[in-house]
């Protein structure tokens, strides 16, 4: 049920961290995986280490990018089964000096490159047998940030669980689900100074009813339910993986 054998799956933001985590995570269910960042080296390193897997150099911010990632994938695997939208950056900056530059980078990041990369692909995989796109938003979207001050990456995670209910909507009659995974906190370089300091984490832990960050591996199974024919009927959802820490 959670097997991807023979399936082809596109991830951004492939080059560290959770990214990183998740080709492996989907290599380890059999998809041949396509790895998408602009740190070309270390996505080629990935891609050395994984059983069937090609890397292609992309900025997500350019257009012209997604549309070359696309044409790579179908070129290479003639198909795409699965997209892991994940790419992402964040700007701590207080709303009131925060860089109106810098916010349309944060927007262009994490919500428009998904829109426009969802829109590309829905395209091949409405032709075929439709397909799972997962994006991964955050708990940021859908209450406030409590340890630092986030207006456009909290904007841009909000804006992204919307658009995975209207896509969800759209094409759900192509064959094409689309879901969101709402992490809460896991290391990972973008949250790396947080994780440098005592004092952060046991904040986390204590706003936290599980009163721990999160482990790595405790969002591969999110990732596979969502990515794989375990959720056949599960479209237009944010399943949060974040120990409580919005119920609270």
């Amino acid at each position: 049920m959670f097997s991807l054998s023979g399936r082809v799956a596109i991830v951004t933001g492939a080059s560290s961290g959770l990214g990183a985590r998740f080709a492996r995570t989907l290599a380890g269910a059999g998809a041949r995986l396509v790895l998408a960042a602009r740190r070309a080296e270390r996505i080629e390193q990935l891609a050395r280490e994984l059983p069937d897997a090609i890397a292609v150099p992309t900025d997500v911010r350019e257009d012209q990018a997604l549309e070359h990632l696309v044409d790579a994938t179908i070129e290479a695997y003639g198909a795409v089964d699965v997209l892991v939208n994940n790419a992402g950056v964040v700007d701590t900056t207080p709303a009131v000096d925060e860089q109106a530059s810098r916010i349309r980078e944060v927007m262009d990041t994490n919500l428009i490159a998904p829109l426009l990369l969802s829109r590309r692909v829905a395209r091949e995989m409405a032709g075929r047998d439709g397909g799972a796109i997962v994006n991964i938003a955050s708990a940021a979207a859908v209450v406030a940030a409590r340890l630092a001050p986030e207006a456009s990456y909290v904007a841009s995670k909000g804006g992204l669980v919307a658009l995975t209910r209207e896509l969800a909507k759209q094409w759900a009659m192509d064959g094409i689900r689309v879901n969101a995974i709402g992490p809460g906190y896991f290391e990972s370089e973008m949250t790396a100074e947080l994780f440098a300091s005592e004092d952060d984490v046991a904040e986390v832990a204590r706003h936290t009813p599980m009163g721990r960050p999160g482990a790595p591996h405790e969002l591969d199974g999110a990732l596979l339910f969502l990515a794989s024919p375990a959720s056949s009927y599960v479209t237009g959802q944010l399943l949060l993986v974040d120990g409580g820490w919005t119920v609270i």
